[in-house]
């Protein structure tokens, strides 16, 4: 797993579909076993609201227990006697919470088995999570700090963003991604979260989806290996270690330069959505193309301010006093090496913040053959 044991799940609600990214601290080193990361999206809300959880074996599949601070214990279980075909992937949950201790207690918070109150719910792992969430506040339970986006969690966000999925509201502490609202043709939905899916299994994420989500007879979509964004952020790093201005005005011409500037790309991309955006006809339509023309407006403002702060720049041909120190044996001529080949080459921070040196639940270089149809998460395809 990650570090942080980031897990992006794929499922269904309604006619929607929806993806979202869940993370956890690492589990302890006496229980980091298949099963502990099996269940690390349950653990993972539980402990981040300051409960201490564990994976254990019940009647015929292993459960979650979580001791709450009134002295009763939290058992989220799959199915058991008999345990479900698909362990990896139940198809229903329950959610208990017992004390034998005076005054004893018993209570069922969420069922979705068949004949239970959540039948309709089934493997359903957010709607299990906001009925645990919506008790553990009654009962008092300290809430979930916010949590600040791991490296991990932004590096999935922007391949599902990549992939056509929208942010949705945030959810108990995890990252909703959804399919565009009008995409509710089966088929297209199966292309679209089977592109996701590719491209998050090649960046080598651990993933679970409802196989019926997964069509395995598309082509293999990989994602990029190093996008504009990345290449760009290159030049934040060579500005970081630049040692002369002429160092720091490289980046800045990549940016400002007239007619294939960064900045001037930029320009003509908004104005070119906005003229086909407009040609959709409505009102609100005719809004945001109006929209985008302004900020392509203002920002060709811009571009042409930062042009001449550059020129200032570089019209101070110096080195930097603060930075000259650290890298002496640099030549103003090895650290003035364009900065679009370095940047295309070389790769970039997140990149390698993502890249990071654990197995994949599945290889990426390869599809796996989902199992048979049913209504809730399994990993891997």
């Amino acid at each position: 797993m990650y570090p942080d044991n980031t897990l992006v799940t794929f499922e269904r609600e309604g006619p929607r579909v929806i993806a979202w990214i869940s993370t956890s601290p690492s589990p302890p080193v006496n229980s980091a076993s298949g099963h502990d990361r099996r269940y690390a999206h349950l653990t993972a809300p539980l402990r981040q609201r300051g409960l201490e959880c564990t994976v254990e074996y019940g009647l015929s599949d292993y459960i979650v227990h979580a001791e709450l601070p009134d002295g009763s214990s939290l058992i989220i279980s799959p199915p058991q006697e008999p345990p479900s075909e698909h362990p990896e992937s139940p198809e229903s949950w329950t959610v208990t919470r017992h004390r034998s201790a005076e005054p004893a207690v018993y209570e069922v918070i969420y069922d979705s088995d068949p004949d239970g109150t959540h039948a309709q719910h089934g493997g359903s792992v957010p709607h299990l999570l906001a009925a645990v969430d919506a008790r553990l506040d009654r009962l008092g339970v300290p809430a979930r700090a916010e949590q600040k986006r791991s490296a991990e969690q932004q590096a999935a966000g922007a391949v599902l963003h990549r992939a056509g999925f929208v942010p949705a509201v945030a959810f108990g502490g995890r990252h909703l991604y959804r399919l565009p609202s009008p995409v509710t043709d089966p088929a297209e939905q199966r292309r679209m979260v089977t592109r996701a899916f590719d491209m998050l299994q090649a960046e080598g994420f651990h993933l679970a989806a409802e196989p019926a989500l997964l069509d395995p007879s598309l082509p293999l979509a990989r994602s990029h290996e190093v996008s504009l964004g990345d290449r760009l952020g290159q030049l934040a790093v060579s500005v970081q270690s630049a040692t002369h201005t002429s160092e720091a005005v490289a980046a800045l011409s990549e940016l400002t330069a007239s007619g294939d500037g960064v900045l001037q790309r930029v320009v003509e991309i908004l104005d070119t959505t906005a003229d086909w955006w407009e040609g959709l006809g409505d009102t609100t339509d005719h809004r945001n193309t109006d929209r985008l023309r302004l900020i392509a407006e203002n920002l060709g403002s811009y571009a042409t301010e930062l042009q001449a702060m550059r020129n200032d720049l570089a019209d101070r041909h110096t080195v930097h006093p603060d930075k000259a120190g650290a890298q002496a044996s640099r030549t103003v001529q090895s650290a003035s090496a364009s900065p679009r080949v370095s940047a295309a080459l070389a790769p970039s921070p997140s990149l390698r913040q993502r890249t990071v040196p654990i197995p994949p639940l599945a290889e990426p270089s390869a599809r796996i053959t989902p199992p048979p149809t049913h209504s809730s998460p399994a990993p891997g395809r």
